[in-house]
């Protein structure tokens, strides 16, 4: 393990000298996710980009990417986008970034089933912000807002999330 990495624990998300409080997916820890089944997938997974709401934050790093009116993340395994950031209108199974709660107001993309996306294996494992502490999420990790700007303002592209 190198000092970059996010590492999951059974105390929480251990991320650049600090444990970090989480939330999972309410599937649990699994060796074989599949689509739908809410589990957080065990391996070692690179942090490829970084999503924010700049009407709601700033710029949390150079690299960060906006998130716009209509932008959409592909989940149905049946679509050539499948796991890919698409825009509206798009006929196909998909999540809403630009949220009117907070959730996705900044989103950590890891490279789960990317870029060569499975049908079936499971779409985006993102670190995005959790909705309350303990609260489960279809898959991705979760943190308190402040821990999850903190963090991010440290990722580089040589982080890992680590889920053993």
């Amino acid at each position: 393990m190198k000092p970059t990495d996010l590492v999951l624990t059974p105390r929480g998300l251990r991320a650049f000298g600090r444990v970090l409080p989480c939330s999972i997916g309410k599937g649990g820890l699994s060796a074989h996710k599949r689509e739908g089944d809410g589990a957080t997938p065990k391996g070692v997974h690179r942090i490829v980009g970084m999503l924010y709401r700049p009407d709601r934050m700033a710029r949390p790093t150079d690299w960060a990417v906006p998130i716009r009116p209509g932008d959409l993340w592909s989940d149905d395994g049946q679509a050539e986008d499948y796991n890919q950031m698409v825009r509206a209108p798009y006929p196909f199974s998909h999540e809403v970034l630009c949220r009117a709660d907070p959730l996705y107001d900044l989103v950590i993309l890891t490279d789960w089933n990317w870029p060569y996306a499975v049908p079936g294996r499971g779409s985006a494992i993102f670190i995005h912000r959790w909705r309350r502490p303990g609260y489960p999420t279809e898959g991705c990790v979760a943190l308190a807002p402040a821990d999850l700007r903190w963090m991010a303002g440290r990722i580089r592209f040589s982080t890992r999330l680590i889920v053993a």
